[in-house]
């Protein structure tokens, strides 16, 4: 059985930008000097690490490397492999760049922002695949993280199928 993939976005993932203060648990890091700080809930490095133990976890994001040199510490996290975005972008030029790099294996994408495209794509392929859409204004959720902790247990105990699984493509 080939491991499952996730692919983690930042920016209203694990950095709450939409809220208008910043919310509880979470602390202000200056790590862009003269952009807005960034909010870091530590707690979210638990969480990701207790995903590691069964998904290969990637960055998706436009922070590219910066989420390795500058996020994954305050985690506590490793490094992960970097899904390479340019900058800027559109959110639905995430999807060819996620596709390439999952090829046929299971993944779970956890995004503030899943396009059409992101969604058409997720149909069609014969993969298991999970996308779980995140509030900006909230990120990364408990709830979240037992969508995809449950999503992956089935996916590693019955091993690919020819077909994403009925009703449970999308959270």
């Amino acid at each position: 059985m080939t491991r499952p993939m996730l692919f983690l976005d930042v920016d209203g993932v694990l950095n709450p930008y939409a809220a208008a203060i910043c919310p509880d648990g979470f602390i202000e890091h200056e790590v862009f000097p003269g952009e807005e700080p960034i909010r870091v809930n530590a707690g979210h490095g638990h969480w990701v690490s207790e995903l590691l133990g069964l998904m290969d976890v990637c960055w998706a994001t436009g922070w590219n490397d910066n989420a390795n040199e500058l996020l994954a510490p305050l985690l506590g996290l490793a490094a992960f492999p970097v899904v390479r975005m340019p900058v800027p972008f559109r959110p639905a030029e995430k999807v060819a760049r996620i596709a390439a790099h999952a090829g046929q294996r299971p993944a779970a994408w956890i995004d503030d922002i899943h396009t059409p495209e992101a969604y058409a794509w997720a149909s069609e392929r014969t993969a298991p695949t999970l996308l779980v859409t995140t509030d900006p204004a909230i990120g990364l959720t408990r709830e979240s993280i037992e969508r995809v902790l449950a999503w992956c247990a089935v996916e590693t105990k019955n091993g690919p199928r020819g077909g994403p699984p009925p009703d449970s493509i999308f959270w």
